[in-house]
């Protein structure tokens, strides 16, 4: 007789396979189906080269330090939180203090933490569609409840490359999703997957309607440090008022191509850090110290050696690499401002009728069955973004895709080859 186990927590019944599963999966039975084959990923937004040389040594050397190897307080080790007040207060223009940071284990247990020291059931959260996937459950799991606000496509995206600009809030459609019941309003900029840097008015407008209804914003910055417009301008810097009632999400994974290491912080007004510390607490107490003293590390280095404005010289010549293919195929795409994604339109692209699919596909929107072909028949990995819509909305988005290309040039010279033989399905 099998055994049988107590019961599980029913949310995870309705949420399903995740997009991450499916894709990865596909790629993964691709690669097997056919092995002489190069399956190249520009799906999940993992780097494909390593974190700069200092990053890696400053790594190495905090292993070598006995205190970094235990429990580092809960707030952050002092070498990060002086580091991050230190960085911070240039991208302010005033003083940062180390009670203004909490250190996070990466920027999504950030969000989970700022989430659960507030939300009580039925707290209503708006979020902006199209949506980071995590924000849903880590909303839902502390007992809130997410109110979707769209953000509206161009309407020509079929027709012509667009700005992340385009890409536009109606003010009195957020206003009107504001109740009584509404306790934040998540932004994400630069936008992941529009690659959209929200403008000074935008951030202006959403600010002074947050204070006015006395709403706090969560502002997810994870790539405030990839931004392609002349500045990136951070909501909580545009007035006192707004500032106080905003917390920022940063991340070292993000900032240093490092990923693995989760280090991620809140910047806030100490009495907002308060309940979010408490939480982070009780999810996981401290961050990994070695890797907090390495991020400390290069971030100082960072102060110096004008590593940020590189990078993002580099990823300039990452998108002309790669948008050089969609312009010789006539496929439109949206400019991306900022983060290191590329949405791209595929309606012009005909897949024969009866191209079969696996079971789960056949639920799924257009942009899935795109993706699974693209993997099958292209040998390039994308993520459908109708995963990052309701099921209401997401017949908007079922001709796109997106494409990260966080990765070394010759891999997305390589894609770009491969992505040459779409020319016989246009």
């Amino acid at each position: 007789m099998s055994q049988q186990f107590p019961s599980h927590n029913v949310y995870f019944d309705s949420a399903g396979k995740d997009v991450w599963s499916i894709i990865n999966e596909s790629a993964a039975a691709a690669a097997a189906k056919n092995p002489s084959r190069e399956i190249i990923n520009l799906g999940q937004g993992f780097f494909s080269y390593s974190p700069p040389k200092f990053a890696i040594q400053a790594a190495k050397d905090s292993l070598d330090i006995a205190s970094n190897n235990q429990y580092a307080h809960t707030k952050g080790k002092p070498s990060l939180l002086n580091a991050l007040a230190k960085t911070y207060s240039k991208h302010y223009n005033r003083e940062i203090k180390t009670d203004e940071i909490l250190v996070t284990t990466g920027a999504n247990e950030a969000l989970l933490t700022i989430l659960t020291g507030f939300l009580q059931k039925g707290d209503e959260v708006i979020v902006f569609e199209p949506f980071f996937d995590q924000y849903i459950s880590n909303i839902e799991i502390p007992g809130g409840k997410v109110v979707y606000v769209p953000l509206h496509l161009p309407a020509e995206i079929s027709q012509r490359n667009v700005k992340g600009e385009e890409w536009t809030i109606d003010y009195d459609e957020l206003e009107a999703a504001i109740t009584d019941k509404t306790k934040f309003i998540i932004l994400n900029t630069p936008h992941n997957p529009v690659g959209k840097v929200f403008t000074k008015e935008e951030l202006t407008k959403i600010g002074n309607l947050a204070v006015k209804h006395n709403i706090l914003i969560i502002s997810d910055e994870v790539y405030e440090n990839l931004y392609y417009t002349p500045e990136f301008t951070r909501i909580a810097t545009l007035s006192p008022e707004i500032g106080r009632n905003t917390l920022t999400i940063g991340s070292g994974g993000k900032s240093f191509a490092a990923t693995g290491w989760r280090i991620g912080w809140i910047i806030g007004h100490p009495d907002l850090l308060k309940y979010a510390s408490l939480a982070h607490t009780r999810i996981c107490f401290s961050t990994p110290a070695p890797l907090q003293e390495a991020t400390a590390i290069s971030l100082n280095e960072a102060l110096t050696n004008n590593y940020f404005e590189k990078t993002r010289q580099e990823y300039i010549k990452k998108y002309e690499i790669f948008v050089k293919i969609w312009e010789e195929l006539g496929l439109p795409y949206t400019i991306a401002e900022g983060a290191y994604y590329l949405l791209v339109d595929f309606s012009k692209v005909k897949i024969p009728e009866d191209y079969e699919y696996p079971e789960e596909f056949n639920t799924r929107a257009k942009d899935f069955k795109l993706a699974y072909w693209l993997i099958n028949e292209i040998g390039v990995v994308a993520i459908p973004p109708t995963e990052f819509y309701i099921k209401e909305h997401e017949k908007v988005a079922e001709n796109l895709l997106r494409f990260a290309i966080c990765k070394d040039d010759h891999v997305l010279e390589k894609a770009v080859e491969r992505l040459k033989l779409l020319k016989n399905y246009i």
